[in-house]
């Protein structure tokens, strides 16, 4: 809360902040009220009163408390700032981005809003816009850390890694104990393949900040724990630690379970790793239904195929697009890495630029119950796809979406974009959805519970049968043990089904500098290896809900 000039006397208001700022907050409240009864209509005591109810939970209160603030006075941009804060705590991010907007019309050099204003932007996908209101944020305040490290976030996501680390690096600059900014700028490091740059800083991290548990599962994930490391006690006493929040808890019963892995104390492993899953199953309230109704919802948007977009082959300044789609750990990384080290080919990495387009097309395909989707449903569909970042800034012609989750919207994406290539990456089912237990996948619900995993890999198969059905000979299965058998020839078979000259370079994929947003960033740094698809074996006895459901 800021101070403004008010008809209430400066004292009174002083008494108020006080209780606030010392969290007596329900105290502050039975003031404010006694406030606006002998000085009623004054906007400040609304937004007070506003900024109290957000404190103790009471968002609907709050955002009736600001709005009466704004409409006492029009031009009151901190109450504008404070109700789009809340508002974007109600997941409204629309009219959230709204009232960020009219703070800033009434105060242009209002730093904190332009900040908040790029944060929200970014959550709903737009990168141009919120590196636009992220770059204000910083000319308007030159030393603003936490403005350097959300637009750090932002040109990470854009697929700058260059930007993103400038701007993570000002961001400690301005803030040395900014443990977020040097974690964000560990990831990147970890995403380019940079492991000594990734454990430098991830240390700095937790030397910030001892409990952070994500940030000990992240370095769990490169390191080869041995017996008496000290850090297994650092993490076994953060787990204990009190006021430990859930993320740092899933965290840190992963990274023990990656200990235990690395020590072969299996039944320890799975008592952390089990716990981890639960923990985080609880924390999603996660239901196998979900996604047995959206699969159904797909299924039938396709009753009745669309009328396929008319693409000339011959149109020379589109973009053409190939999708590698499949289950998690199936090898989608590795295929995306190859074709990236092509000449002529960019690969892009993990979008969600289709699902973010598809699911509003579905809720309206089955409010209006039509037949099927139309002509300009596709062709909107095709335009913002090719329209978004970082697609629209291409240089290369052919690029590699490699969303793995793109398998459940490939009719619309074979509908809107009928030149794409679909590579579609299968792997030994166990070591697939042990692989997906075994991380945390935290977008992927249906991954923290063995039955789970193995009801959501049959809805998979069962729609790719669907698809296949649908699209004959227009998806190319590879098998991640043939490649990893075969390498040479297999690559052959998919540079050719892309339509793509053969390229030596293909082959030298682990020389790849590119970054890679996903588990795999660091194994695709290697040369292709055998065997990855047996090592379940191991844990077979552990492993008895999710083999009874994949069988």
């Amino acid at each position: 809360m800021k101070n403004q000039q008010a008809s209430v006397p400066r004292k009174e208001v002083e008494i108020v902040y006080g209780l606030y700022s010392k969290g007596k907050i329900e105290e502050a409240i039975k003031q404010i009220k006694i406030l606006n009864e002998k000085y009623p209509n004054q906007p400040l005591l609304f937004n007070l009163i506003g900024a109290c109810y957000k404190e103790i939970g009471q968002l609907d209160g709050s955002v009736k408390m600001f709005n009466i603030a704004v409409s006492l006075k029009p031009n009151y941009a901190e109450a504008y700032f404070n109700l789009a804060t809340v508002l974007n705590d109600l997941e409204q991010k629309d009219e959230s981005v709204k009232n960020y907007k009219k703070a800033i019309a009434i105060q242009p050099n209002y730093s904190d809003a332009h900040n908040n204003l790029g944060n929200v932007l970014l959550g709903l996908g737009q990168i141009d816009a919120a590196i636009e209101s992220l770059e204000w944020a910083v000319a308007y305040k030159h030393d603003f850390a936490e403005a350097y490290n959300n637009l750090g976030n932002a040109f990470n996501d854009y697929g700058n890694s260059d930007k993103a680390i400038e701007n993570y690096q000002k961001a400690i600059t301005y803030n040395p104990h900014y443990e977020k900014a040097f974690f964000n700028l560990a990831l990147v490091f970890k995403d380019l393949g940079r492991k000594e740059d990734f454990i430098i800083n991830i240390k700095k991290a937790l030397n910030l900040n001892p409990n952070w548990g994500h940030a000990y599962y992240h370095l769990s994930r490169i390191k080869k724990y041995k017996k008496n490391d000290p850090q297994i006690k650092e993490m076994i006493q953060a787990l204990e630690s009190e006021n430990i929040s859930s993320i740092d808890l899933i965290g840190l019963n992963f990274a023990l379970s990656k200990v235990y892995e690395d020590l072969e104390k299996h039944d320890k492993q799975f008592k952390y790793l089990n716990e981890a899953n639960s923990l985080r199953k609880k924390e999603l309230n996660y239901s196998i239904e979900k996604d047995q109704n959206l699969f159904s919802t797909i299924k039938k948007a396709f009753k009745s195929l669309p009328e396929t977009l008319d693409i000339p082959k011959s149109k020379s300044n589109s973009k053409r697009p190939i999708f590698i789609v499949g289950m998690p750990r199936s090898g989608t990384s590795l295929v995306h890495q190859i074709l990236d080290s092509h000449s002529s080919v960019k690969g892009v990495g993990e979008l969600n630029h289709i699902n973010n387009i598809v699911f509003p097309l579905l809720k309206a395909h089955r409010e209006e119950t039509k037949n099927c989707f139309s002509k300009n449903d596709l062709l909107s569909l095709r335009k913002q796809y090719l329209q978004s970042p970082p697609i629209a800034d291409l240089n290369e012609m052919i690029f590699v979406d490699k969303m793995p989750l793109n398998f459940r919207h490939l009719g619309f994406i074979l509908s809107s974009f009928p030149e794409a290539k679909i590579i579609h990456m299968k792997r030994n089912p166990i070591a697939t959805c042990w692989s997906i237990y075994k991380y945390e996948f935290r977008g992927n619900a249906y991954s923290f519970d063995q039955k789970d995993i193995a009801n959501y890999y049959g809805l998979y198969i069962n729609l790719m049968e669907f698809w296949k059905k649908l699209f004959p000979k227009k998806i190319l299965d590879v098998c991640y043990e043939d490649l990893t058998i075969s390498q040479e020839l297999e690559t052959k078979k998919i540079l050719k089904y892309c339509e793509l000259d053969w390229e030596v370079n293909c082959l030298d994929f682990h020389t790849n500098n590119s970054a890679v947003k996903t588990t795999s960033s660091m194994q695709v740094r290697q040369k292709m290896y055998q065997g990855s698809s047996e090592a379940w074996r191991k844990y077979e006895p552990y492993l008895k809900p999710l083999i009874k459901g994949l069988s």
